[in-house]
């Protein structure tokens, strides 16, 4: 029996079956896509991850061996930076820095020595005040010693002896300090227009590997405040 035109043969497939559905498609390519997209997410975070891991590595190890570097130069003055006084005498701390700046006025390294710190909290004698006794009692001459008593800080200790070598002509400067404290203390001093360098204490009252690994990451924080900042 001959087809009549038009009508569809039962035994072929319909032609709307030969494709899957906008619904069943859809969602697989979803489904495939999401996967990729997540992928590409953990990747990226975990790159960032990576280089934040490096970088803070790199910095640490730069903050550890910055301030051990001393070349031997010479400079027009000494900057020591201040810490706390105990009364009318030094903390233990701040006497190894002004032991290392006699040193280096005594080897004829610096012709003067810059002292900072100002008052502390109820003290009757400002830090840079303390250091000065402490430099003529080792028979520091009295017209080498230069002093300022308004600093608290770091920033606030180099924007003071700015002032100073501006008065006294000194153009040049090592700046004494712990080695973990110089790579921020040069880098402040630099950014106040000194030509500083760093001279490190060779001892450091910081001994216990507990004190020296939390002077170094406070002065991680405190280098990148400072690096975005400036303060």
């Amino acid at each position: 029996m001959m087809k009549t035109e038009g009508t569809s043969d039962p035994e072929a497939p319909d032609a709307d079956q030969t494709q899957p559905p906008d619904s069943i498609v859809e969602p697989a390519q979803a489904a495939a896509s999401k996967p990729r997209w997540k992928g590409r997410l953990a990747r990226i975070i975990l790159g960032v991850i990576l280089a934040a891991f490096l970088y803070t590595t790199w910095q640490i190890v730069s903050i550890n061996r910055y301030g051990f570097r001393d070349d031997g130069r010479s400079a027009d003055c000494a900057i020591i930076l201040g810490t706390a006084a105990w009364h009318n005498k030094p903390s233990p701390v701040f006497k190894e820095r002004i032991n290392h700046a006699i040193k280096l006025y005594q080897e004829g390294r610096v012709k003067a020595l810059v002292l900072t710190g100002g008052y502390g909290k109820g003290a009757s004698f400002s830090e840079s005040q303390v250091a000065r006794t402490y430099c003529l009692e080792r028979g520091i001459p009295a017209e080498a010693l230069f002093l300022e008593t308004k600093s608290q800080t770091t920033v606030e200790n180099l924007t003071e002896a700015k002032k100073l070598l501006v008065a006294e002509g000194f153009r040049t400067a090592l700046i004494v300090s712990d080695p973990w404290h110089l790579k921020r203390g040069v880098l402040v001093a630099q950014r106040r227009g000194i030509d500083a360098y760093q001279s490190g204490t060779e001892t450091s009252r910081y001994e216990s590997s507990k004190s020296r690994r939390q002077f170094v990451m406070r002065e991680l924080y405190l280098y990148h405040v400072f690096l975005l900042f400036g303060r």
